[in-house]
């Protein structure tokens, strides 16, 4: 091991200690955020896949705005881009692969005809609530790890990493 990359004797110690226990150490990883997001996220999206992904054949950005427009009804392109993050282009794309499968439609607005607000088929709702069916099993996998006050406390933080 290279001395000089140690910046502390905690440092040392750590390192000596996490080799003769076989136990990785992290160093500055241990600090990133990134990294921890990226960990927590492979766990969840095996998750999904297992419930969701490929049962019902469903990406996580499609599973996502399915339950937004199954909670919300009809909505505006803008919201959903909003909502899901989504760039113009990148949401165009989405709406017309779920509207080729037959799920959702794109209408005009009876607010103001100059828009659009996009809709479940009947097809898309069965869909959307299935999925939210088998959501709760893949939610009560995470939820065991967290206590009712942590997963509160890390959905509010994830909100203020995501810029909410």
């Amino acid at each position: 091991m290279d001395d000089a990359r140690l910046n502390a004797p905690s440092d040392l110690a750590d390192a000596v200690a996490s080799e003769a226990s076989g136990r990785l150490t992290l160093g500055p990883l241990g600090n990133v955020l990134g990294f921890h997001l990226a960990k927590a996220s492979v766990f969840t999206f095996a998750l999904f896949e297992q419930h969701v992904g490929q049962p019902l054949n469903l990406r996580k950005v499609e599973f996502s705005l399915l339950m937004l427009l199954l909670a919300n009804g009809p909505l505006s392109p803008k919201r959903l881009a909003q909502a899901l993050a989504l760039s113009a282009p990148a949401l165009t794309s989405l709406l017309d692969r779920l509207q080729d499968r037959g799920l959702l439609l794109r209408e005009r607005s009876q607010v103001d005809r100059r828009s659009q607000n996009i809709r479940l088929t009947d097809d898309g709702l069965q869909l959307a609530e299935a999925a939210a069916r088998e959501a709760a099993p893949m939610e009560q996998a995470v939820l065991q790890r967290l206590s009712v006050a942590e997963r509160a406390m890390l959905i509010e933080l994830l909100g203020k990493v995501g810029g909410r």
